[in-house]
């Protein structure tokens, strides 16, 4: 890049880092930073990434209580859904910028290596690292609905608004919460591809990617169980409709809009590449 530069334009030393800031990321280059980042996720301790995903799980409440306090205070207008829905990028910022184990972006990072080396030891460290992820998730996020549901934390104006948003993202029919949870899929996985672009810029590409999640009703399986777990403890939903009508329709839309859809269209991209480029080692090699 520095010799086309110097070929180019006779620029200074610090114009040619200036310009090489600006410049875009190829696909390539932003593949192999997830790459990485999905390979250093897959090498932590499991004890950090329980720890980490119970953290998650708990903060990514601020998103539903975001929403509630907004709702609760909002007058009764036609523009004030579109307002309220911003409340829910609170606990994605929480969650994102902290760099803690949310399910949905694991659903992308972890699965590049495993799309490179394709063995039986990368599937079962991915399989491990979801699994506690997802769990660790969850348990947060009981944890949390219980605090607010016996904690005198919340206002009454508050916790209506928050019954109300929980019912309504756990009443849907198991197929449409599916189908909901695969655009909340690929935003997420679409907000991690981006992130190593705009590494600057991250607070307000986190807040329009969550904002437009919530904006279209779409269903997330983090956000949502901590709405799940709110009626849950409140008995107000048993486990047949949180586990089988919600929970598993939801995770398999996330899954599906996150590894499936958005990950095989980013390979698609750079896999002409990435398979020139080991040939070419191979070639090497020989």
């Amino acid at each position: 890049m520095e010799d086309e530069l110097s070929e180019d334009l006779p620029l200074r030393e610090e114009e040619q880092e200036a310009v090489k800031e600006a410049a875009m990321l190829s696909p390539r280059l932003i593949f192999e930073a997830i790459r990485r980042n999905g390979e250093e996720e897959l090498q932590r301790p499991v004890s950090s990434t329980w720890n980490s995903g119970v953290m998650a799980g708990m903060l990514i409440s601020f998103s539903v209580l975001g929403e509630a306090v907004l709702r609760a205070h909002l007058p009764d207008a036609d523009w004030a859904y579109i307002v309220e829905n911003f409340g829910y990028s609170f606990g994605f910022l929480l969650v994102v910028l902290g760099r803690m184990q949310l399910f949905t972006e694991n659903t992308i990072t972890t699965v590049v290596p495993v799309m490179l080396s394709k063995d039986w030891r990368s599937y079962l460290r991915t399989g491990r690292l979801w699994s506690v992820v997802l769990l660790a998730n969850v348990v947060g996020a009981f944890i949390v609905a219980a605090f607010y549901v016996y904690a005198p934390v919340l206002s009454d104006e508050v916790r209506t608004a928050m019954m109300e948003l929980s019912h309504h993202a756990t009443s849907m029919p198991p197929f449409e919460g599916m189908m909901r949870g695969i655009p909340a899929g690929v935003l997420i996985a679409a907000l991690v591809w981006m992130l190593p672009v705009v590494e600057h810029s991250e607070v307000p590409v986190i807040i329009l990617f969550t904002w437009l999640i919530a904006l279209g009703d779409f269903t997330h399986i983090v956000a949502g169980s901590v709405e799940m777990a709110f009626l849950v403890v409140q008995g107000e939903l048993g486990a047949r409709g949180a586990v089988l009508d919600f929970f598993l329709p939801v995770l398999a839309g996330n899954v599906l809009g996150g590894t499936m859809v958005f990950t095989m269209l980013a390979w698609g991209q750079i896999r002409p590449e990435v398979e020139e480029k080991e040939n070419d080692r191979q070639r090497s090699a020989r």
